[in-house]
C-alpha cells in the first residue's frame, strides 16, 4: 500500500497518473494546501520542504520499515524503479527519460508556476515579471514541441517524463499559451489526455476541490500489482 499525500495540483496529478497507470494499490491522504495543512508537523516529518505530493511506501521491495519520499520527480523515479515500469532498464533509455524528467522539475514546472503566480494570483501586477515568465514558458513549450517531432512521446515510449510534463501543460491557456502554436505538443497532449489512467487520475480532483476536509479515500486498494514478465 502506498500512501499518497495529495491535493489536486499539477504535481499531485503526476503521481496519481503513475499510480493509475500501474494499478499499484494506494490510499489518498488529503493535504489541503489552501488551509495550510502542508505545514503540519506530521506532514513535515515526511516532506520537510512543506510541499505536496509525498508518499509513504509501507511495503518497500527490500522489506523493513516504510519508506517516505518527497518531491514529485523523486517520487516518480522511486515508483518507476519499484514497479519496473515507465523507465527503461538500459542506460541510454534511462538517461533520456531522466534528462526530460529533470527538465520538467527544474524548468517547465518552476517557470510555469511563476507564470501562474504573477499572471493570476499576485496582489500586485508586475508587468516585467508577467512578461518574463510568459515568454520563458513559451520558450519551454517550443523546446518540447521540437523534441516531439518524429516521436510519439518525449522519450519515445510513454514514460515518467510524460507524466511529469503533461499536468503542467493542462493549464496552458492560464499560462498565455496556445497549443495551436505547438502542433506536436498538441498531438502529444491529446494522446495523453485520452489515456484511461489520465482520465481516472483527473477524476479525483473534483472530490477534493469541493471539500475543505475530504475523508481519506482508498482507491482500488485491492487491485493486483502487475509485475513485468
Amino acid at each position: 500500500m502506498i500512501d499518497l499525500y495529495y491535493w489536486p495540483t499539477p504535481n499531485g496529478h503526476k503521481v496519481a497518473m503513475f499510480l493509475e497507470e500501474t494499478a499499484m494499490p494506494y490510499r489518498i491522504v488529503p493535504v489541503n494546501i489552501g488551509n495550510g495543512e502542508q505545514f503540519k508537523p506530521d506532514f513535515l516529518a515526511i516532506s520537510p520542504n512543506n510541499r505536496m505530493p509525498a508518499i509513504v511506501d509501507h511495503l518497500p521491495l527490500e522489506g523493513g520499515a516504510p519508506i517516505s519520499v518527497f518531491e514529485s520527480g523523486a517520487i516518480l523515479l522511486y515508483l518507476a524503479e519499484k514497479s519496473e515500469q515507465f523507465l527503461p532498464l538500459d542506460i541510454r533509455g534511462r538517461t533520456e527519460v531522466t534528462e526530460w524528467l529533470f527538465w520538467q522539475v527544474a524548468g517547465l514546472g518552476p517557470m510555469a508556476g511563476q507564470n501562474h503566480h504573477f499572471s493570476r494570483y499576485a496582489s500586485e501586477k508586475v508587468p516585467y515579471a508577467i512578461e518574463r515568465y510568459v515568454k520563458e514558458t513559451n520558450r519551454l513549450y517550443g523546446v518540447l514541441n521540437k523534441r516531439l517531432v518524429g516521436r510519439e512521446f518525449i522519450a519515445g515510449a510513454y514514460s515518467i517524463a510524460d507524466m511529469a510534463t503533461y499536468p503542467w501543460v493542462v493549464p496552458h491557456e492560464m499560462q498565455g499559451q496556445s497549443l495551436d502554436d505547438f502542433p506536436h505538443v498538441r498531438r502529444w497532449f491529446d494522446a495523453i489526455r485520452a489515456r484511461p489512467a489520465t482520465v481516472r487520475a483527473y477524476e479525483l480532483a473534483p472530490t477534493f476541490a469541493k471539500s475543505d476536509h475530504p475523508p481519506s479515500n482508498i482507491v482500488d486498494a485491492h487491485r493486483p500489482f502487475p509485475r513485468p514478465a
